[in-house]
């Protein structure tokens, strides 16, 4: 599958998304350490770079995919839209329990050495709700590693933006470990819903460089339904 209208952005820890249409750029969500510089790099070298950025759209609220997202709509003015089940994140006081209270103690050191800045978003998402860009994108409500953890589905392409649902490193593949999933009873649940859907290739915000059909073959595979 190859797509010149969205363009992969390679950060430290955390890979996130660059869509592209006739009105300007949105995020699927906004990298971690280094993402801002890693995004306006990407954006340069693709010719995006006077590209007005409209929107942020999140998938869930760990740090490691919110950290810039105060600082990138100080500097674009974009949008934010957001799944409402993870509003606390958002507001820097998210509530860890079980085996997740490893995270949370992460996170509660990582907040203030890395200068988060809270924010609220301008639209709170459910599962279904729909933006109307980028051919449209629809919410596909994935809960296990967040409570409102979201994957973002493009029917006309068969593309799933699917955050943190799986890890796709080739044979190194595998489903975020328990010590990072808030619901980990509902990560199966999940995996069923989003390979449920008419796919054509998957985008993870933990993988390499693969394309999305490869991408799509090892969460299969996980799944064991290659």
């Amino acid at each position: 599958m190859h797509d010149d209208s969205f363009l992969p952005i390679r950060a430290s820890a955390v890979n996130f998304h660059v869509l592209r249409d006739a009105s300007g750029l949105y995020l699927i969500d906004a990298g971690f350490i280094g993402g801002i510089t890693q995004l306006k790099r990407a954006l340069r070298q693709h010719g995006w770079e006077n590209e007005p950025i409209r929107g942020i759209i999140l998938t869930h609220g760990h740090l490691d995919h919110i950290l810039n997202v105060a600082p990138l709509v100080k500097e674009t003015g974009a949008w934010v839209a957001a799944p409402r089940l993870d509003a606390e994140h958002y507001a820097g006081t998210p509530k860890y329990t079980g085996w997740s209270h490893g995270a949370g103690i992460l996170e509660a050191m990582g907040r203030p050495l890395l200068r988060f800045q809270s924010f609220t978003p301008d639209r709170w998402i459910d599962d279904g709700d729909t933006l109307d860009v980028w051919c449209g994108l629809r919410a596909v409500h994935l809960p296990g590693h967040t409570h409102g953890h979201t994957g973002w589905y493009c029917e006309t392409r068969k593309l799933l933006f699917t955050a943190d649902l799986f890890a796709s490193y080739g044979p190194l593949s595998h489903f975020p470990p328990r010590i990072l999933n808030s619901c980990p009873e509902l990560m199966r649940g999940s995996v069923e819903k989003a390979l449920s859907l008419d796919l054509q290739g998957v985008l993870p915000n933990h993988g390499n460089a693969a394309s999305p059909e490869a991408h799509l073959s090892r969460l299969r595979r996980l799944a064991g339904r290659a």
